[in-house]
């Protein structure tokens, strides 16, 4: 939502205990809204939806259509409408598995690639031998550890990944994991089934695609309708030595005809084309994109498809940065994600912001669109979260400090910074 600057939007508070949040004055939609809520590289200069800023006292806030409390005594608060920002959108993590490789940070240290460590048993593999080993309930209770955490970063919408199983039994594990979250917790969940994050240890690409084609799609696709799992997206690790283009272009076009949403890693390592193949295949979004070629990046922004690009992941390993700003200047819809795994240990969005600034020259309102109304585009949510506009979910946070931009300008400041996270107008977490 948008006003003139300096105007100010009148806000009502129920009695101190209350956990819901109510808007007193009816807002018009933000004018930087596209027309399927994204926001271009010209419009996010302007963007304004969504974050809090106190003057004298904490202010609460609801979204329309939350339910009301009846009998509640109302205090009112003064707001800046140029101090608002919605809930942060993380739109890439890996935040379900069990184990660490803090020991693989040190070989990286010393010079190893990620490849080396992959090749020779760790990394993914690493991880997905104690996933394999890991109860449900143990990976149940990390999980929601990891997403408090997440959370008290700011985010109120995170998009989560299976991909430490492999086999139909752990995979399927892992879901149930996210869908339990998704129902017991208010943070918002995006679930994304990642069958094929690595080729399992005795089968080539082709015949790990062709068992889940066979047998793990099926078999969501069952329980989706019998109500048990619900799953959103579907992602490949579309990379030189894992999935190759024919191999990934079969799992994800089967994946789309069970009604999953195309949303995979493409272009991280090598130049694969994997940005051509998304668009060929109508992605929602692909992420990383360190080695895209300028026809993919065309094609994309022809095709609005999303870029999630990920800033943790080529600090951590070193890579070269993603294109953003040519990405940005040839009008694709970038997006923002912390890549939250064992290789890139990063529950912050406003630490990524900060990354994104710095190391691949976007601007502030730029990382913010990204990490909000582009993060909701690329999960397909932007017509429900993302910005604050009427009619939208209630997601925001509240934050101590006289401008916005501190929340990215303070790098690893925000746990002083943010005193409320506020999801579907409710009170997730108060400082």
């Amino acid at each position: 939502m948008e006003a003139g600057k300096g105007s100010r939007h009148l806000l009502t508070a129920a009695v101190p205990g209350s956990s819901m949040f109510f808007l007193a004055k009816k807002q018009s939609a933000s004018s930087t809204m596209m027309g399927d809520n994204a926001v271009s590289q010209r419009q996010s200069s302007n963007f304004t939806g969504g974050l809090f800023s106190p003057r004298e006292q904490a202010p609460t806030w609801s979204s329309p259509g939350c339910p009301t409390i009846s009998s509640a005594s109302h205090c009112e608060y003064q707001l800046s409408s140029d101090q608002e920002k919605a809930g942060l959108v993380d739109a890439h993590t890996h935040p379900v598995w069990a184990g660490e490789r803090v020991h693989e940070f040190a070989m990286k240290l010393a010079g190893a690639t990620y490849m080396d460590i992959h090749q020779a048993g760790g990394g993914i593999n690493f991880t997905v031998e104690r996933t394999r080993q890991a109860s449900e309930e143990e990976l149940y209770s990390s999980f929601q550890q990891r997403l408090g955490c997440m959370m008290r970063a700011g985010t109120t919408l995170v998009e989560c990944k299976s991909g430490y199983g492999l086999s139909l039994e752990t995979e399927l594990k892992m879901l149930r994991v996210i869908e339990r979250a998704r129902r017991e917790l208010d943070i918002g969940i995006s679930a994304t089934y990642c069958g094929a994050h690595s080729v399992p240890k005795g089968k080539t690409a082709s015949e790990a695609a062709d068992d889940i084609i066979k047998n793990h799609l099926p078999r969501l696709k069952e329980l989706g309708r019998n109500g048990e799992i619900h799953v959103d997206n579907i992602d490949v690790f579309c990379e030189k030595g894992v999935f190759d283009l024919d191999s990934t272009r079969r799992i994800l076009q089967s994946g789309k005809d069970i009604g999953l949403q195309i949303n995979f890693h493409g272009d991280e390592l090598h130049p694969m084309k994997a940005a051509e193949l998304g668009v060929e295949l109508g992605a929602q979004a692909i992420s990383h994109l360190e080695e895209v070629s300028d026809e993919g990046i065309a094609a994309m922004a022809s095709a609005r498809c999303s870029a999630v690009l990920l800033p943790t992941t080529a600090y951590m390993l070193r890579l070269k940065q993603p294109r953003a700003r040519k990405m940005l200047d040839e009008g694709v819809i970038v997006a923002l994600g912390s890549d939250f795994n064992p290789n890139a240990y990063c529950f912050s969005m406003p630490m990524v912001m900060h990354l994104a600034c710095v190391n691949m020259r976007m601007s502030m309102p730029e990382a913010l669109a990204a990490a909000t109304i582009n993060a909701a585009y690329a999960l397909g949510k932007s017509h429900t979260q993302g910005s604050l506009e009427v009619g939208k979910q209630g997601d925001l946070i509240i934050i101590n400090s006289p401008r916005w931009e501190h929340l990215i300008y303070q790098f690893g400041g925000h746990h002083e910074l943010i005193d409320y996270v506020i999801a579907k107008g409710k009170v997730i977490y108060k400082k």
